[in-house]
């Protein structure tokens, strides 16, 4: 018996050309450089330039994964972007892509999830490219969070950066359908809006009719963080079967290094399983997990055939995984 599955053919990445060290932020803000990489491992993160929209970022990260899936623009007949910092109130910065690449057909809408934005992105797509009704699609997170930023504020400029990453997928028939056939295995997502305080954006049309800064109580944050990162890769495995030790790599989103070690070892990960972005990129939302991969793909980690578990959480709160078969 075959049964359709999503298949990621290829992926990439874009990020702006300017790089902000945590000298540079030093000098806007009272922080230092062993403060920051002490509380978050953040060295640096990447910073567009002036007239350099979310869309701009998306378009490239996009043409990448194009070049890298062999597919054309052409036979791509979903493209789905998973932002909080859009070009525009509307339309979506998903139709922005879509003509930018010269796709006049199929659907192309944004997601918005804040940081697990790619996961809930790529479990939409799955379900579009499962149920049958498309072929091809564009999974892409893209972010301007420097746009949100509130400059005089060291505990939250510190923390974010822009850039986009993409990946291609595409329904193919596998026969069985079994755990170890490539392709989006099972995805897992979570909301609970009663935390909307501790991470938030303090603008918006509907409410102040401006875009405003983004605000965090980073100790609530990372209090609730681990425990539930932790429930939906456990439900990753009990849909599966598969354990920790199964895993070839761990690519979480890049918010902290602290919480990315801790939910690690708290699921029994092995340190050199997990794929480290935070680093040179800080936080990049939305684009953080596909950056990752397309750097962790770069560099010859991820092969063809590896188990690749994701997750993210994200204001709201949001939350989600995905276990994929390269």
């Amino acid at each position: 018996m075959s049964r359709l599955r999503s298949v990621v053919c290829g992926g990439g990445a874009y990020l702006p050309e300017r790089i902000m060290t945590n000298s540079d932020i030093a000098g806007l803000v009272e922080t230092s450089d062993e403060w920051i990489v002490q509380r978050t491992g953040i060295r640096a993160r990447h910073i567009a330039a002036d007239g350099e929209t979310t869309s701009m970022l998306a378009v490239r990260a996009a043409q990448a994964a194009l070049a890298d899936a062999g597919v054309s623009a052409d036979e791509i007949d979903l493209i789905v972007v998973a932002t909080s910092t859009p070009d525009y109130t509307f339309p979506a910065t998903a139709t922005q892509v879509q003509a930018e690449l010269g796709i006049t057909h199929g659907a192309a809408f944004d997601l918005q999830a804040v940081c697990s934005g790619f996961v809930f992105a790529l479990a939409t797509a799955d379900k579009f490219l499962t149920s049958g009704s498309h072929r091809r699609a564009l999974v892409i997170g893209a972010e301007t969070f420097s746009r949100l930023l509130d400059w005089s504020d060291r505990t939250t400029c510190v923390l974010f950066g822009d850039g986009a990453g993409a990946l291609v997928l595409e329904a193919q028939e596998i026969s069985g359908g079994g755990a170890g056939d490539r392709g989006v295995l099972t995805t897992h997502l979570r909301s609970d809006g009663r935390h909307r305080n501790k991470l938030f954006v303090d603008g918006g049309p509907g409410s102040t009719r401006t875009v405003g800064h983004l605000r965090m109580e980073g100790r609530e944050v990372f209090r609730h963080a681990v425990g539930m990162i932790t429930d939906v890769i456990e439900d990753a495995f009990r849909a599966t079967g598969f354990t920790a030790e199964d895993i070839d790599w761990f690519v979480p989103h890049q918010a902290n290094k602290r919480i990315i070690d801790a939910s690690a070892q708290k699921l029994g990960i092995a340190p050199e399983k997990v794929v480290i972005t935070v680093d040179q990129h800080g936080n990049t939302s939305a684009a953080s997990i596909p950056l990752a991969l397309a750097a962790a793909r770069a560099d010859g980690r991820i092969k063809r055939g590896d188990l690749v578990l994701l997750e993210a959480m994200g204001g709201g709160f949001t939350w989600g995984s995905a276990l994929v078969r390269w």
